[in-house]
């Protein structure tokens, strides 16, 4: 079996490794957009039965608050071996041919000896595409300074050791993780995760990053988030500057970061009052494609700063916010976003000033021992791809208020599906009723209008995969916690760092700032299946899906709706163009 283990530098199909997100129409000559593609070991057909039939039975247990924390040592146990692929060393002697031939040999036995030190099935989804890792060697070897982002929702399952261990020891370079998407968790939690990340490496710097401060979701169903004067766009992105001062602080004026500092000012005040960016004031941003016989052949430079110029390199895993982290610190977008993982797919250099560069790498997946589930809700597998949803969902609703946030009625229940008023609450969601991941996708297709084309059926499926795209968006929001985090609560509720941290997700005092939000937003009494009833959420892999960038939010229609749907209502104002 080891020995049929490819390196998935070809095409060909292996029984073990399903590649993700297939781009069809290959032209001869011209860039092959599937080089970088998602390569995933396969699941077994048994497996993926076994789990649909326990989400059919197995009844949904709410899990304590003591059950969210996660400690990173679970998930990256150092006895396990849990590294990742290195480039092996040449020399300039050998050709072309040679080197890749010896970076497969290399890749095939890392991939045979991490196997035999894990049984099968327990590992997670990882990366078995060697093109995406040599893209890695590449990014850490041109770079002084690299920028790991990560999700603050699950920053332990997107943070691997090995690499830190291995960017600060063997290569001597410095790492400043990026606790991305911040506005998505509560204050005291983001200073918790902060604080045990600085404790767990003491050499780490770490920055909270939000490129949408003070833009929350007001429903559920909402597929943008809310705007408000003077927050939308990329000058405004919560995080730049915090950036800025931790490479000023690891450079020690070996690098002149003025220049840098001076664009931050000018993208600010190049945004207008409403967020509209004025191409006037923007600086440009040259961009270069590095060629991949230049990066398979260039020697990594053992000197920081050369030439007076900080190279940082940009690197995560899929659906962490890289392509936004990046288009925040440019001042423009320059990198599609979207919810679909593994969406950069190649190398790209960006000088943002004469001084300072940044490299950006296509996402990849290290190996870990977390939960597969928890990875999908993470969004490092892409939802549209999954063979079986439904155990995704169960192990989401046993973590999450699901039944109050999305009013939900049993299946079991008869009548017409409407939305429960006062005491009808309890009666409709039924506290009576146990409920399983099958019942709770039955239920939000029958509230969301989901049934298949031919037996009008509740369509499950789709329902599934709708809510995981909640909980991958944040709008249906499980955020892990680490250890002590609950008996430490009341500490980091008064911390006096907190202000700062509010201050970054542009939040408002409790109680301030709802009348503004219901002048701007929808009427708060309106039905919240009318007020979504547009939005519908099937079409991930769409551009700007994710962070909601690209196209101004249209505003939705208030008073009675009916059964017919206007379709140019429902499409965004560009689009009709």
């Amino acid at each position: 079996m080891d020995r049929e283990r490819q390196s998935d530098t070809s095409d060909s199909e292996t029984t073990d490794v399903r590649r993700i997100n297939q781009q069809p129409g290959i032209r001869e000559g011209r860039y092959d957009p599937n080089r970088f593609r998602l390569h995933f070991e396969k699941e077994s057909r048994e497996e993926v039965e076994r789990r649909k039939k326990l989400a059919r039975e197995k009844v949904l247990d709410q899990m304590l608050d003591k059950d969210l924390e996660v400690d990173i040592n679970d998930i990256y146990p150092t006895e396990k071996g849990l590294e990742f692929p290195r480039r092996p060393p040449w020399n300039y002697g050998m050709n072309r041919e040679e080197l890749l031939k010896k970076e497969e040999k290399s890749y095939r036995e890392y991939l045979n000896d991490l196997h035999s030190r894990n049984p099968p099935g327990s590992l997670s989804h990882f990366e078995h595409n060697l093109e995406t890792w040599r893209q890695l060697w590449r990014v850490l070897e041109m770079s002084d300074v690299i920028l790991l982002i990560v999700d603050i929702r699950h920053p332990v399952l997107q943070f691997p050791p090995a690499l830190y261990h291995y960017i600060t020891g063997e290569l001597q370079k410095q790492v400043v993780v990026v606790l991305n998407k911040a506005d998505l968790c509560p204050p005291p939690l983001v200073l918790a995760w902060t604080h045990y990340l600085q404790t767990q490496f003491p050499h780490l710097h770490c920055v909270c990053f939000t490129s949408h401060p003070g833009q929350p979701y007001s429903t559920v169903l909402q597929k943008k988030r809310m705007r408000k004067k003077g927050t939308c766009g990329w000058g405004h992105a919560g995080g730049p500057t915090h950036i800025l001062k931790a490479c000023q602080e690891i450079t020690a004026g070996k690098v002149d970061l003025s220049s840098w500092e001076k664009k931050i000012q000018r993208d600010a005040v190049a945004m207008g009052s409403e967020g509209e960016q004025s191409e006037e004031g923007v600086d440009s941003v040259l961009v270069e494609h590095q060629s991949d016989v230049a990066m398979e052949m260039s020697s990594p430079s053992q000197e920081l700063y050369k030439d007076g110029v900080l190279t940082l390199g940009c690197i995560g895993f899929p659906n962490v916010g890289k392509s936004s982290v990046l288009n925040s610190l440019v001042g423009r977008k320059v990198v599609s976003v979207s919810r679909t993982p593994g969406h950069t797919k190649y190398f790209q250099t960006y000088y943002l000033t004469p001084t300072v560069k940044l490299c950006d790498c296509p996402g990849l997946v290290f190996p870990s021992l977390v939960n597969k589930q928890l990875q999908i809700l993470a969004g490092i597998y892409p939802v549209s791809q999954l063979q079986e949803p439904y155990s995704s969902v169960g192990y989401l609703c046993e973590r999450t208020p699901f039944l109050s946030v999305l009013k939900l009625r049993h299946p079991s229940v008869e009548g017409p599906q409407h939305a429960p008023k006062g005491g009808e609450k309890e009666r409709e969601q039924g506290p009576e009723h146990s409920w399983t991941a099958w019942d709770v996708c039955e239920a939000w297709a029958e509230r969301r209008g989901y049934k298949t084309a031919k037996a009008a059926r509740n369509d499950v499926y789709r329902a599934a995969n709708s809510l995981l795209r909640l909980a991958v968006d944040g709008r249906l929001c499980l955020c892990l916690r680490p250890p002590a985090y609950n008996d430490q609560r009341e500490q980091w509720e008064s911390h006096p760092d907190l202000a700062e941290i509010i201050a970054l997700q542009g939040r408002k005092e409790e109680g301030a700032g709802e009348r503004d939000e219901e002048e701007e937003g929808e009427s708060s009494s309106e039905p919240e299946e009318e007020r979504d009833r547009d939005a519908d959420d099937d079409d991930e892999d769409g551009d700007d899906e994710d962070e909601g960038f690209g196209h101004p939010a249209v505003k939705e229609r208030k008073g009675p709706t009916s059964l017919t749907v206007n379709m140019f209502d429902v499409l965004r104002e560009n689009e009709c163009e």
